[in-house]
């Protein structure tokens, strides 16, 4: 019986700092772009810098 308490403290505390790093780590940002990772792998790697040139000349022009 008193395995069964030790393994439930050991689980409720697993599962408290996995809450704990999980809002850490949502509150730096790192969850906040889940759409481009999946789209990044249907393009070529040239495509992508391509984009981002013409992005940030039209960024440039705009100023």
């Amino acid at each position: 019986m008193d395995i069964l308490y030790l393994m439930i403290l050991c689980s409720v505390s697993l599962a408290a700092i996995f809450l704990i790093v999980f809002i850490v780590y949502a509150r730096k940002g790192q969850f906040e772009d889940d759409e481009s990772p999946a789209v990044r792998i249907l393009f070529d790697s040239g495509e992508i810098k391509e984009k981002d040139e013409k992005g940030n000349k039209d960024k440039d022009e705009k100023k």
